[in-house]
């Protein structure tokens, strides 16, 4: 099962944001998707999520046009954590959370909705806010409640069919302090490993460097390097494309690339 792009690309008059970009997610994998702001990465989460229409090329999930899904279905195949995380409402986190049920179940919520909630919100650290109103958290206690969300929207009962599910994150640990980033990437992991896949705009690139099993670099609308985080985190591609001198060392711990971005002159 997978959600691709194939040979997209999105013009909004001379501007091109995105450029012949093609790539997939498998379930049961994270895909980190990295490159400098403007490269094209949001753009490219809304034409898999079906929130934006390609000027050219398609996304499809699981062989099927992105299009062609109606949109009730598609809500109960993908979740959507966007960088726009507002609620209107005096909504609890609880209640924010349970959103992620809504496709699946409707807006009656039983005990199973309620304990995988539960869950998520313990497993983002957010259990003990689940009472209080969402506009009252922090930047990153929301995002993490917003995180919790999407990935209720992808657990499947034995009600709701084998049909593998995706989420697709943009920026999904950009306000967190390191612990919840650890924390989030790990929930991002057990997803992957339960058999979802998981697409996730980072900009750390040593959080993907730990948890992603595939990284897809970006720069200027387009696909420069996908590969596993060692053949990717290369020194001279990174400063190609960040435009910032890198050291990619060893982890002198574990068996991933360590990436250092330099300050300018020091080298």
């Amino acid at each position: 099962m997978t959600y691709a792009a194939h040979g997209v690309s999105v013009r909004i008059g001379s501007a091109t944001l995105l450029d012949s970009v093609s790539l997939e997610v498998r379930a049961g994998e994270i895909v980190a998707l990295a490159g400098p702001n403007g490269a094209g990465k949001s753009t490219l989460i809304q034409v898999l999520a079906g929130d934006r229409v390609p000027s050219a090329g398609s996304a499809t999930l699981e062989g099927r046009a992105v299009a062609e899904w109606p949109r009730a279905e598609l809500a109960r195949r993908r979740a959507v954590m966007s960088t726009d995380r507002a609620v209107a409402f005096a909504f609890t986190a609880e209640e924010v959370a349970l959103l992620g049920r809504l496709p699946l179940h409707g807006g009656d919520p039983d005990d199973t909705d309620r304990a995988i909630v539960s869950s998520l919100l313990d497993a983002v650290d957010c259990a003990h806010l689940a009472g209080r109103v969402y506009a009252t958290l922090s930047t990153g206690e929301r995002q993490r409640v917003q995180l919790a969300r999407a990935a209720a929207q992808v657990v499947a009962t034995e009600d709701d069919g084998p049909a593998a599910r995706f989420l697709l994150l943009d920026e999904p640990t950009s306000s967190l302090d390191p612990a919840h980033q650890h924390t989030a990437m790990r929930l991002m992991r057990q997803s992957a490993d339960a058999g979802r896949g998981v697409l996730a705009v980072l900009h750390d690139l040593n959080l993907a460097a730990a948890y992603a099993d595939r990284v897809v670099l970006m720069r200027e609308a387009r696909v420069v390097e996908t590969g596993a985080p060692s053949d990717v985190l290369r020194a001279d591609l990174l400063e190609s494309v960040f435009d910032i001198p890198m050291l990619v060392i060893p982890h002198p711990q574990l068996s991933h690339p360590l990436v250092i971005a330099e300050p300018y002159g020091q080298r």
